[in-house]
């Protein structure tokens, strides 16, 4: 699997990005004050839709509903 991870990485299927920690726990900060008591979204997906926030993508993969429902609701696309 590493492998193969390794060989999509050279080929350019993914790319590793680096992120500045503290804007992104900022924002996770921010969005679980908006829609943790409302939505009962778990600390990792929280910080998963932030760091997308953070990179600035459009576009978000998920196979979890409710995690779906929160990167909808926070302006990704998740096509899914």
């Amino acid at each position: 699997m590493m492998q193969a991870f390794d060989a999509n990485l050279k080929g350019g299927v993914f790319t590793l990005e680096s992120v500045d920690w503290r804007d992104v726990h900022s924002l996770a900060e921010k969005l679980s004050e908006k829609a943790t008591m409302s939505g009962g979204h778990r600390p990792m997906d929280i910080l998963h839709i932030a760091t997308a926030q953070h990179l600035r993508l459009k576009r978000f993969l998920t196979l979890d509903d409710n995690q779906r429902k929160l990167a909808e609701a926070e302006g990704l696309s998740v096509p899914l």
